[in-house]
């Protein structure tokens, strides 16, 4: 799931589904660095990519209000 999201899809998600991605992906977040810490990550860069996702969502959910 870690690919980056284009806000054209995001800006048409309402509240309630964009807070449960945004659960999914920090859930996500956190499994991935309990990984990094015991046996490290094979692609380290998905971090970044569900952190930029994550912050995507959060601003459509601001500006659609």
């Amino acid at each position: 799931m870690a690919e980056v999201m284009k806000y054209a899809e995001i800006k048409d998600l309402d509240a309630a589904a964009i807070n449960t991605k945004v659960s999914e992906m920090r859930k996500e977040i956190f499994t991935m660095r309990m990984e990094k810490a015991t046996s490290g990550l094979e692609k380290p860069h998905k971090l970044k990519v569900l952190k930029k996702n994550i912050a995507r969502l959060l601003t459509a959910k601001a500006n659609n209000k």
